[in-house]
């Protein structure tokens, strides 16, 4: 299969980080390919970078007709809904995957993620999917998204850290990851603190493969639905749906 996984910021240098954590555990017949848009934020942390970074995410899933099927490595899940929408093929965002992975390894689990700015989107998207009663607590390290690319940084410091604390205060069972730039860390930090530790981008490849093999799309009936073809003005003229698309 061909499997495209697209990085929401502008941060190439990321990009690649995540097409190597995907590729470490793609299955032998998968094709990985990672992308990220030339316009938009260099990272996504809170709400304001989010709305900036979708429409350059859809241009790129858009330009990849032949995908079978699509990756959305932020957290956030940023604009995940709209993608869906979209794509017809599978559409797996990495907030969501984690999550579903740490319900089958763990009773309670707890998001470990960079800064509090994104701490209440990722609660509500806690509370979205269904995992409120199974999520202890959404944890911020401070650590900048960008600081994650600074071998000379002590974000890796900060992230075993707020495990540590997950675990003691949080009676957390396993550690969801919260942020793509995160995903080579998890099997270390996993094996220093003797619990799953998940890595979003692992866990929506191997979704993504998985519903893939299993012949199943998105559903166009309801929510999903194909938008409607309409008039799109000024620099978003380009994101009007057509009647052939």
């Amino acid at each position: 299969m061909h499997l495209t996984i697209v990085n929401p910021n502008t941060t190439a240098s990321m990009t690649r980080t995540i097409g190597e954590a995907a590729r470490a555990v793609a299955a032998a017949g998968t094709v990985i390919e990672a992308v990220n848009p030339d316009h938009g934020p260099a990272s996504i942390e809170g709400y304001y970078d989010e709305v900036y970074s979708i429409p350059g995410m859809l241009e790129e899933m858009r330009a990849r007709p032949a995908s079978d099927a699509f990756v959305i490595a932020c957290f956030d899940d940023t604009g995940l809904d709209a993608a869906r929408s979209l794509m017809a093929v599978p559409v797996v965002g990495i907030g969501e995957a984690a999550m579903h992975m740490a319900t089958l390894l763990a009773t309670k689990f707890t998001v470990v993620t960079t800064l509090a700015v994104s701490v209440p989107a990722l609660e509500h998207n806690v509370h979205k999917y269904g995992f409120a009663h199974r999520c202890g607590r959404v944890r911020a390290c401070e650590v900048p998204v960008l600081e994650l690319e600074n071998p000379a940084s002590d974000a890796r410091a900060r992230i075993s850290a707020e495990i540590a604390r997950a675990k003691a205060e949080d009676r957390a069972e396993a550690i969801v990851l919260g942020c793509a730039g995160m995903a080579d860390l998890a099997a270390a930090l996993s094996a220093e603190h003797g619990l799953p530790v998940i890595d979003g981008v692992a866990a929506a490849v191997k979704l993504a493969e998985s519903l893939h093999a299993l012949g199943l799309r998105t559903s166009k009936v309801g929510g999903y639905a194909p938008p409607r073809p309409k008039t799109y003005r000024g620099r978003f003229a380009s994101a009007a749906v057509s009647t052939d698309d």
